[in-house]
């Protein structure tokens, strides 16, 4: 009988990943671990905030302020750049907006704060608590916002922009190509707020973000919010962010870096396609699948292969040849999934694993631990995501309370929630395509406008075929992610803007230039061309 106290000495071997800390030595460097901040502030309640904050409170209906907002809200009113680790659900909204009724000069016009969120749901949600919490007065001391996001007509946001507002909520690729057309200047911003920082990363925002950087005028306050603390997350924070502290919300504990365990229920014979739809929305450069026997590791393998998935597998029936194959691909990070038994997968490391999957729950109680334990390594955050039926419920509750941990239960997500992800992600990489392109291959495209708008009036299904081919050939391999050495170069930039003196912030910026990858394709098509 398995005893009920926690094999500490094991779970030890596990969590304790300290051996492996010279391997990853300079990634710590570049990516130091992030601290609490300097001259900690208490936190407070309702009563304690400036009036304005106080009626906005009232405004939204909330009768006191959530764990998040009490301890992040002073480092905003005390104008110090702040980093937020906080689940989605804890109130980090109100967080990020309520102090903003009192940074914000409502006689001036300009746009003072920028929100970039990953999605149009969420930039949305954050708009409507805006609208809740902003006092309507008949003098010019209401504040206004306007709403930016892709895969819209223009127009309407043109039109919010020249009404003159404080507050712009969008995501990052739309709001880059306003700021580029000149209908959204930042000469008057104050305010910097990333949103959902590690979703942001993979919806493939970090070109437009990278871009975008230098639009930014300085000082200014920026502040980011994510549920996880991966590397490039961590990158993002250096890139935009001067010398932030960090407020961890995780488990009642300050500045600690945990493994988000997460599970979805499942009917027995959808399980295969409910672990598509969960990868396709959490979309992870690189993770482990977890299954039981060698016999589902091969199925699932081919099953994710013909979804289009990269995806491989590697078993105790692999001959030497084939297990060193796959072993090459992991080693060269040239693998986005590897399908695997526990027995299989000792030995295998991959840095960086953001996410775990497990198809099903483990036979054994101590693998789930070997199996969870596989990403959230040397000070970083990782996913744990676990399919249950209704009688695997109990036997994960059962390993849960044994090692003291608490999964978190989430809605499986539908068809049509996947339908939406795809369709923004593609949205994304499509407008991030046509700002690379040159005045002249734009005069181009123009000849397929009418074909396109034929197309989608009568024989969608072609439109839909071409879509499925660019989202399989761009969106189903790794994103377009800050590396380390980028992170890196990114803290030293700040410091350096924060040495300089103040920066001509009224000066045209430089065009943008196209990604590596971009300019690579480009001289690869010229060369075509040439022959």
């Amino acid at each position: 009988m398995p005893s009920d106290t926690p094999p500490t000495n094991r779970y030890t071997q596990v969590i304790d990943l300290t051996t492996r800390a010279q391997k990853h030595a300079k990634q710590q460097v570049a990516l130091e671990k992030l601290a609490d901040p300097e001259e900690a502030l208490p936190q407070v309640e309702v009563g304690d905030l400036p009036p304005r904050i106080q009626e906005a409170v009232q405004a939204a209906g909330w009768p006191s302020l959530t764990k998040v907002q009490q301890q992040a809200i002073p480092y905003m009113l005390d104008r110090r750049d702040l980093i937020v680790q906080s689940r989605t659900g804890s109130g980090k909204t109100g967080a990020f907006l309520l102090p903003l009724f009192e940074l914000i000069d409502s006689s001036t016009r300009g746009t003072q704060v920028l929100i970039l969120t990953p999605t149009r749901e969420l930039a949305r949600q954050i708009n409507e608590e805006f609208e809740r919490m902003r006092l309507r007065r008949d003098d010019a001391d209401t504040l206004e916002g306007v709403l930016i996001y892709g895969g819209v007509k223009y127009g309407p946001q043109i039109d919010g922009l020249e009404r003159g507002v404080q507050v712009v909520i969008g995501t990052p690729g739309r709001i880059l190509d306003h700021i580029q057309r000149g209908t959204l200047k930042l000469h008057d911003l104050r305010v910097l707020i990333l949103d959902e920082a590690d979703e942001m990363l993979s919806m493939g925002f970090y070109p437009a973000m990278r871009d975008l950087k230098q639009y930014l005028p300085e000082p200014r306050q920026s502040y980011m919010y994510s549920a996880t603390m991966p590397p490039n997350v961590r990158a993002l924070g250096n890139l935009f962010l001067k010398d932030p502290g960090f407020l961890s919300l995780s488990i009642g504990h300050q500045s600690v870096d945990t493994i988000e365990h997460r599970y979805y229920k499942v009917e027995p014979m959808e399980r295969d396609r409910a672990l598509i739809r969960i990868i396709e929305m959490e979309h992870p450069d690189s993770a482990i699948i977890f299954a039981n026997t060698k016999r589902e590791v091969e199925y699932l393998a081919t099953f994710l292969q013909n979804y289009g998935h990269d995806a491989d597998a590697i078993s105790g029936d692999l001959s030497q040849q084939q297990r060193e194959r796959v072993m090459d691909r992991i080693r060269k990070a040239n693998l986005r999934f590897l399908v695997a038994t526990d027995v299989a997968a000792r030995g295998i490391d991959i840095s960086d694993l953001s996410h775990v999957f497990m198809h099903e729950v483990p036979q054994d109680p101590e693998s789930y631990l070997h199996r969870a334990g596989r990403t959230g390594r040397i000070g970083k955050t990782g996913t744990a995501i676990v399919l249950v039926t209704r009688l695997e419920e109990r036997a994960l509750w059962s390993i849960a309370r044994r090692y003291n941990f608490e999964p978190e239960e989430r809605p499986l997500p539908t068809d049509d929630d996947v339908t939406e992800r795809i369709g923004e992600r593609l949205t994304v990489h499509l407008e991030t395509l046509r700002r690379e392109k040159t005045n002249l291959e734009r005069e181009r495209a123009e000849r397929f406008v009418p074909l396109a708008q034929n197309l989608a009036r009568e024989e969608p299904q072609l439109l839909a075929i071409l879509l499925d081919g660019f989202y399989h050939e761009l969106l189903h391999r790794p994103g377009d992610q800050p590396s380390v050495e980028e992170a890196e170069a990114g803290a030293q930039t700040r410091h350096a803007e924060t040495m300089a003196p103040d920066a001509e912030t009224e000066a045209a910026p430089p065009a943008p230039q196209p990604s590596s990858r971009r300019r690579k394709s480009r001289s690869n098509r010229s060369r075509r061309n040439d022959k």
